[in-house]
């Protein structure tokens, strides 16, 4: 398999530790690819029309695209670890798309800086994506650290990915700031060595 990636994007690394944390990484071969909004640049739109990595290419399929979906894919590969079965499993799934949300959100306040012309960004609309991240944060902290503490499942991989997202991109925001229960989790998680071996830097 080949998963096309890029070193600082925060949904390559979900699909990375995944990797790591399944056992699967030696199967994978990782090729270089970035692009953005305006220009998909390396990232092979035969494979993913969207024009966004990861994208996951399988000797036996059409490439995968999404993290979500490859994680999935990866999961059900290694036989079913970090997805665990009903009824928690919606609320991995939940939880693991409320991460992804955070991402989201955080990604499209760094693209407003980077690739508007500065008499056309938006601050209300900055703010806007940041009460996004806030309310999620709230969330989080308030009814779901309990399933954080629990067997490491999807959504610990993409909600450690997020918040160190928000550290990387945004650490101006301080989101540990009110959120106490979510920063000590966090410290914990961040020393698993897949964590501390896909850290961003740059």
């Amino acid at each position: 398999m080949r998963l096309y990636h890029s070193a600082t994007s925060p949904f390559v690394r979900k699909v990375t530790i995944a990797l790591k944390e399944l056992g699967l990484a030696d199967q994978v071969e990782l090729v270089m690819a970035s692009g953005n909004p305006l220009d998909p640049g390396s990232v092979p739109l035969g494979r993913n029309p969207i024009g966004k990595v990861p994208v996951l290419e399988r000797a036996d399929g059409p490439a995968l695209y999404d993290s979500r979906v490859i994680c999935r894919y990866l999961d059900e590969l290694a036989g079913g670890r970090l997805y665990p079965a009903k009824p928690r499993l919606w609320e991995t799934l939940t939880l693991e798309a409320t991460a992804d949300g955070i991402l989201d959100a955080a990604v499209l306040m760094v693209y407003e800086n980077r690739l508007r012309p500065e008499a056309s960004r938006s601050t209300p609309w900055v703010e806007g994506q940041w009460q996004k991240v806030a309310r999620a944060l709230e969330a989080v902290e308030g009814r779901w650290i309990a399933h954080l503490a629990g067997p490491l499942d999807m959504a610990q991989i993409a909600m450690g990915c997020a918040l160190g997202y928000l550290d990387f991109r945004h650490a101006a925001r301080d989101w540990r700031a009110g959120h106490p229960a979510l920063a000590a989790w966090e410290a914990r998680f961040a020393e698993r060595p897949a964590m501390q071996e896909t850290k961003p830097k740059g």
